[in-house]
């Protein structure tokens, strides 16, 4: 044991003063429930007892230490306590498809749309969208934009203003059996030749390049 853990050990006044230091900032098992125990405490639930009982069941693995830690730094903090963003796990959880989420992790994300109505809209659209997308639903696509206008999402609004802009030929795509891949395919390679050989070969070698490998 070197000196500097010896020093950590004797200056710590509490179990939770340990966790600083090199194992601070690193990923654990608690910051996938940080924006749920956010809300909580703006709620005005300040026992951490209370706030471990509750995310147990929700999946929490980790110690009832880290809990009262976090909460402990929330005491002590001077600012106001803000919910942070989702993390990307979260993120991940509402971009896959519903039925490919363990109950684990429906329980998880649960807690965090409970507490975000605008991410709990974000999530449903979201989702809607790619069913849209899968199913080649073209038809719903209307609906589905009335719907995005409804709600206060800005991120989306855009998205739908881009959309509206060709709306028809989304809507195709969305819906005919056709595919212009083959066609962006054959752009994609032309353009590929075209950089290998840029400034060391004049267009006659480039045709003849071009047309054996369409």
């Amino acid at each position: 044991m070197t000196s500097r853990t010896v020093k950590l050990l004797a200056d710590a006044a509490a179990p939770e003063d340990l966790f600083h230091g090199q194992w601070q900032g690193r990923p654990s098992k608690l910051d996938t429930f940080k924006p749920y125990l956010d809300d909580r405490w703006n709620q005005g639930c300040t026992n951490a007892w209370t706030a471990w009982e509750e995310i147990v069941p929700l999946g929490y693995q980790g110690s009832y230490q880290w809990v009262r830690a976090y909460f402990r730094e929330k005491r002590l903090s001077s600012g106001p306590v803000t919910a942070r963003p989702p993390s990307p796990l979260a993120v991940g959880w509402i971009l896959r498809r519903p039925e490919t989420l363990t109950e684990t992790e429906h329980l998880r994300l649960r807690a965090v749309l409970v507490h975000c109505p605008e991410l709990d809209a974000l999530t449903g659209h979201v989702r809607s969208f790619g069913q849209i997308l899968a199913e080649r639903q073209g038809e719903r696509l209307p609906q589905w934009l009335d719907a995005v206008r409804r709600d206060n999402l800005p991120g989306l609004h855009t998205l739908a203003a881009g959309i509206d802009r060709d709306r028809d030929a989304v809507i195709a795509g969305l819906t005919l059996p056709w595919s212009s891949g083959v066609v962006e395919g054959h752009v994609n390679r032309t353009k590929m030749l075209k950089r290998q050989m840029f400034g060391r070969a004049g267009f006659a070698l480039l045709r003849e390049r071009v047309l054996p490998a369409s």
